[in-house]
Formats: C-alpha cells, sequence, structure tokens
C-alpha cells in the first residue's frame, strides 16, 4: 500500500472521518531516507516538473562549524553518540539533525537534514 500525505482517518476523539475520494498520485510520498555511517553514496531523485532532489544514503565526513573560531572545517565521523529522534538508531549507524557524532577534535550536533540535502554540516557542542 502506497504512503501518501492525506489526513489521518481517525478523528482526535477516535472517530472516523468519511473519506470523500481515493489516493491520489500527487499525493504519494516516498519512504524516509535513513543516512548512514559509511562510504559516501547519494541518490538523485525526479521531483515535480523536473526538479532534482538529493538524498544522501551514507556519509563518513562532516562539515563543522566551531562558534569560538568562528571557522570551518571538514572532518571524519568516529561514531554516533546520541540520537533524539530514536534511540535505536545510535545502535544501528543512523544520522538524522540533532544527532551528536563524535570526532577526532570533539562531539559536532548535526544541523543538516541529510535524507533531504545531501550535506552533512554540524556544530561543535
Amino acid at each position: 500500500m502506497a504512503l501518501t500525505s492525506q489526513r489521518s482517518k481517525r478523528k482526535l476523539t477516535g472517530g472516523r472521518y468519511k473519506s470523500y475520494r481515493k489516493k491520489r498520485v500527487f499525493e504519494i510520498r516516498n519512504l524516509p531516507i535513513l543516512t548512514k555511517l559509511g562510504v559516501r553514496k547519494a541518490k538523485f531523485i525526479r521531483g515535480v516538473g523536473g526538479f532534482i532532489k538529493q538524498k544522501l544514503l551514507s556519509e563518513k565526513t562532516v562539515n563543522v562549524f566551531d562558534p569560538k573560531t568562528k571557522k570551518h572545517s571538514k572532518e571524519e565521523i568516529k561514531n554516533i553518540i546520541e540520537n533524539a529522534a530514536n534511540r535505536n538508531f545510535v545502535r544501528r549507524n543512523i544520522i538524522t539533525k540533532g544527532c551528536v557524532v563524535e570526532t577526532d577534535n570533539g562531539n559536532v550536533r548535526i544541523t543538516s537534514r541529510p535524507g533531504q540535502n545531501a550535506t552533512l554540516c554540524g556544530v561543535r557542542v
């Protein structure tokens, strides 16, 4: 069954809405891209009107901004420490926005959305 971006079939009270139509092709959405820790691999998807979306499947480096020195640097990710989105993502080495990763020069919080931007940016914690 296809995933869609329609409203829920249930109300907040638990009652059901009456459906007035079936699913439409323009309402279909894709499965979430779970970016893993590993060699860089990206995927390109054609959107509506020929727009190209970039999805990051795996990455091992991060662009780090240091607020104290106001400098950017590219560092290699050693390990994933915590992920507020889902604690099981740490075990599965999945990188999302807000997760904390370990690099050679300290811990970094990811600020970009790698499943939608195809880049991995972070801020030193």
